[in-house]
């Protein structure tokens, strides 16, 4: 699941994606409501994070834009305002959710997982392909031989592949929903988080394989018996 928090304190910032990172999100950052706009134009989001105040546009022109132009991600506002008029202007603007400066932790996590359950059709948190579930409040991806643990990136990808299998995707596609628009990674990382998976798979006793998809890609399929 990939998120956009939009926020212009840096230090807030940050601690918000090291703490989404921890829990398996892929996340891009901004500090301004122009960048805001334009990574939502850009990339497709399970759900965004903005706050109010910012350099530029501020989160409720953002919003407001991006709801004018068709962007339906599910919104969350984070910000020190938090009268009534407020909190109305902004689930006013298409706003989803409402979190007032100071909160905890545990409340930010909460909302934002409650957000990414309505960004698409609700999938829970055991999903199963052949004989292989990915357990997703482990990260844990179990055959009937073995088990094994999949690291941040792999469980992401693994991830993106069992709630879509046999749907095709890119390594464009996969760069860009897994490792995101600023990273510095090279687009090789994809083949070789997909040969890491492809040895857990193999290592787990599963029935499915990530098959390359000759001129198109990647999917998720089930071994022919």
């Amino acid at each position: 699941m990939r998120i956009l928090i939009a926020e212009d304190e840096v230090t807030i910032a940050r601690a918000l994606k090291v703490m989404l990172e921890k829990n398996k999100y892929a996340v891009d950052l901004v500090h301004n409501g122009n960048d805001a706009l334009d990574y939502l134009r850009a990339t497709g989001y399970d759900a965004l994070v903005l706050d109010i105040m910012m350099p530029g546009k501020d989160g409720i022109q953002v919003l407001k834009t991006a709801r004018a132009e068709g962007v339906t991600t599910p919104a969350l506002f984070l910000t020190a305002k938090a009268e009534v008029a407020d909190r109305v202007a902004g689930l006013d603007a298409g706003a989803d959710d409402y979190l007032p400066k100071p909160f905890a932790a545990s409340e930010f996590l909460a909302r934002v997982r409650a957000l990414v359950r309505r960004s698409n059709v609700y999938a829970p948190a055991l999903l199963t392909v052949g004989n292989t579930t990915l357990d997703c409040d482990q990260y844990m991806l179990k055959a009937p031989s073995d088990t094994v643990r999949l690291n941040n990136k792999e469980y992401q990808l693994t991830e993106l592949f069992f709630r879509h299998p046999r749907q095709v995707f890119s390594s464009a596609h996969l760069f860009e929903k897994i490792w995101g628009l600023d990273s510095q990674a090279e687009m090789d990382v994809v083949w070789t988080y997909i040969s890491f998976l492809r040895r857990k798979l193999k290592q787990i006793g599963a029935d499915v394989e990530i098959r390359t998809i000759r001129g198109a890609g990647y999917a998720l399929e089930e071994m022919p018996c």
